[in-house]
């Protein structure tokens, strides 16, 4: 793994992306966490505080109408102009100081969320391209264990200065990291071929194009289906942890550890994503880490400490590795005049089933024994796995 890092660091793009992806991964995950305290302490509602991450993630809906953007301009420039737009943005929120200020924070977050869609659409595209074919794999793995860090330092970091100054340094310091990634992606050499120019395709057909080629590529179909089903079945399973830790004898505050052990896991499997795709290949690597996470879910039944904390972390461990494989995938065989837009669909594909399974999830839990519900979910994630160990299917002319 140590070869790993070493390999991708020594390649100055892969080096100042993974630098420029740290830096706002960073005030990102601070910014996330704090928005929710903020609303909970200027109105004292629980629905509104939850509702700033459904305003986050909301724009990934309709990734596949956004995806666009990153095939009709210069991705490097799109990079750059997307978080110096952050960062110009950010600085608004100063002025949430009363309940009747909550409509800039949420306009704020709303349009936070869309050009996140957008930059990370860019971003992958031009990964392709700056970033050696053979990297990929090895870099996509580093920068999961990258952002999966990130959640577990930089959220404390936020609470802590929210705590002590408020909601503004905060803000300031999400805004500045926007500002920093700015200047690291400027830095980045690469031949961008210009986007195509006098189409007479509309918006609509533009949008369709990406999803017809995703679709129609049976590999890269099978991997991204099997990505939403295993975020799906994710949702329902985030759902069950406050049982989790109530079935054993803990507070909610539990809940706490047991992310800590997942995100440990998920960062652990990062340099290791590389080799491991190198030698099964994705589809492989992919079943193999929802095989892991079918097993580890199931095993959160077992009314013992150390059986669901390691069940925890080898949850971390399977959970993104589907996730590694699927843009790997897509980075590497999709044509580069549709990148930008097949990624938004397919983060949308891979990432709306989650919130659908937290809201399912949350119904079922108060219905269901969670430890009836874990099993049942394991197993039916042990049906996914067939698919990916089955021949691929060749990619459709377009």
């Amino acid at each position: 793994m140590t070869w790993t890092v070493t390999r991708v660091l020594s390649d100055r793009n892969a080096a100042l992306y993974l630098t420029g992806a740290a830096v706002s991964g960073f005030g990102s995950s601070a910014m996330w966490l704090v928005c929710g305290i903020w609303v909970k302490d200027l109105t004292g509602s629980d629905g509104l505080a939850a509702l700033c991450v459904f305003t986050l993630w909301a724009p990934t809906l309709i990734g596949p109408a956004l995806g666009p953007l990153a095939d009709r301009t210069r991705r490097r420039p799109l990079l750059i102009a997307s978080n110096l737009a952050l960062a110009a943005l950010l600085p608004l929120l100063l002025t949430v100081d009363a309940p009747d200020r909550l409509w800039v924070l949420f306009s704020v977050l709303l349009v936070y969320g869309a050009t996140g869609v957008v930059h990370d659409a860019a971003e992958s595209a031009l990964l392709a391209s700056a970033v050696g074919a053979p990297l990929l794999g090895d870099f996509n793995g580093l920068r999961m264990a990258v952002n999966e860090g990130m959640k577990l330092v930089a959220p404390l970091t936020g609470a802590g200065l929210y705590a002590a100054y408020g909601g503004a340094p905060v803000a300031l310091l999400d805004a500045a990291t926007f500002a920093s990634a700015a200047g690291v992606f400027a830095l980045l050499r690469v031949r961008e071929t210009p986007p195509p120019g006098g189409t007479t395709e509309g918006w609509r057909a533009r949008t369709a194009l990406g999803a017809r080629a995703l679709w129609r590529h049976g590999g890269l179909r099978t991997l991204v289906l099997a990505g939403g089903t295993t975020m799906l079945f994710a949702g329902l399973n985030g759902a069950t942890v406050y049982a989790v830790a109530e079935g054993l004898g803990h507070s909610p505050a539990y809940v706490g550890v047991l992310y800590v052990a997942q995100g440990v896991g998920s960062v652990a499997v990062g340099p290791a994503s590389g080799p491991l795709l190198r030698r099964l290949g994705e589809r492989r690597f992919a079943g193999y880490g929802i095989a892991l996470t079918a097993v580890a879910v199931a095993l959160r039944a077992v009314p013992s400490d150390a059986v669901v904390l390691g069940s925890c972390l080898a949850v971390g461990v399977g959970l993104p590795c589907v996730l590694v494989a699927a843009y790997t995938a897509i980075q590497r065989e999709t044509p580069g005049h549709l990148l930008g837009r097949v990624t938004a669909t397919a983060g949308t594909l891979l990432y709306a089933p989650n919130a659908v399974g937290l809201a399912v999830g949350a119904g079922l839990v108060e219905l269901v024994d969670h430890r009836l519900l874990l099993v049942a979910l394991g197993v039916a994630r042990l049906v996914t796995v067939g698919p990916l160990l089955r021949r691929s299917g060749a990619p459709v002319p377009d």
